[in-house]
């Protein structure tokens, strides 16, 4: 009888070890299962770099993709991968975000959307565009994003004026933000390997240097001089004149850099004997 109990109590504590292990292969540990389970549930947002003004274009380093639980994912945000960044290069930004903050799809306007060149210029300002080449445009070294200063070069074809001034040139706007080159709009971003010379470039002016702009075109030659990024006090001004005289004093009339006068003086039928004072 007692060996009958106890054959049934082995038969019982074998019983449950097997049953123990089957649940446990069937129901994996709580709390690594549900870890797991959070890591599989994150989402890929894209979201600010670092903060971002609005009217940014963006460049590839203006944003980035970090994964975040769906409840902390807001509606209608950007969802996304490294390779979706590419596409998000040149958009223009519709707000300020801060820093790691995600992007809406409302947030972005792309280079093809309507309205584009308007939105990307600061309020109350204008687009103008300026023909250039290799040499007024900086050897194709100026990108969207840059600041220039617009140079006029031209020639006065006046043979009553002394010969050193009769080429000027002037500074005639200063710290123009260059909104596109040709038709490329995208900020920071260089010419590509091989890419033809640019023709055009657009500034963003108010509506007198627009007009300044115009007018200087008409008169001579325009070239773009790139500003550093480090802010500066404007040396010349739009008053400031530089004649072929300051710049060669060979244009400078006489060897002492004063007129020179010619008197000839005729004797008879004979030769004029010049007198020069």
């Amino acid at each position: 009888m007692i060996y009958r109990i106890g054959l049934f109590i082995v038969m019982a504590l074998g019983l449950f070890g097997f049953g123990t292990v089957a649940w446990v292969s069937v129901h994996p540990h709580t709390q690594g299962g549900g870890q797991a389970d959070a890591a599989l549930e994150q989402v890929a947002v894209i979201v600010a770099a670092h903060p971002l003004r609005a009217g940014t274009l963006l460049k590839s380093d203006d944003v980035s993709v970090i994964k975040l639980a769906p409840n902390a994912v807001p509606e209608n945000a950007m969802h996304g991968d490294e390779a979706r960044l590419v596409e998000l290069k040149g958009a223009m930004l519709r707000r300020a975000l801060r820093d790691k903050e995600p992007l809406l799809d409302a947030d972005i306007l792309h280079a093809t959307d309507r309205g584009f060149l308007a939105a990307v210029l600061s309020p109350g300002m204008r687009a103008i565009t300026v023909a250039v080449d290799t040499v007024t445009g900086a050897a194709g070294l100026i990108s969207p994003g840059d600041h220039v200063d617009v140079l006029l070069t031209q020639s006065i074809d006046d043979s009553s004026r002394p010969v050193g001034q009769r080429v000027a040139a002037q500074t005639v706007l200063n710290d123009l933000r260059v909104i596109a080159i040709d038709q490329r709009m995208v900020e920071g971003q260089g010419p590509e390997s091989g890419s033809k010379p640019a023709t055009t470039v657009t500034l963003e002016v108010a509506s007198e240097q627009a007009e300044r702009v115009v007018v200087a075109g008409k008169i001579g030659r325009l070239s773009l001089v790139v500003r550093s990024a480090e802010a500066g006090p404007d040396v010349a001004s739009a008053r400031h004149v530089t004649w072929g005289s300051d710049v060669s004093p060979a244009l400078l009339d006489g060897p002492t850099g004063g007129p020179t006068h010619i008197v000839r003086v005729y004797r008879g039928s004979g030769d004029a004997k010049e007198f020069h004072f």
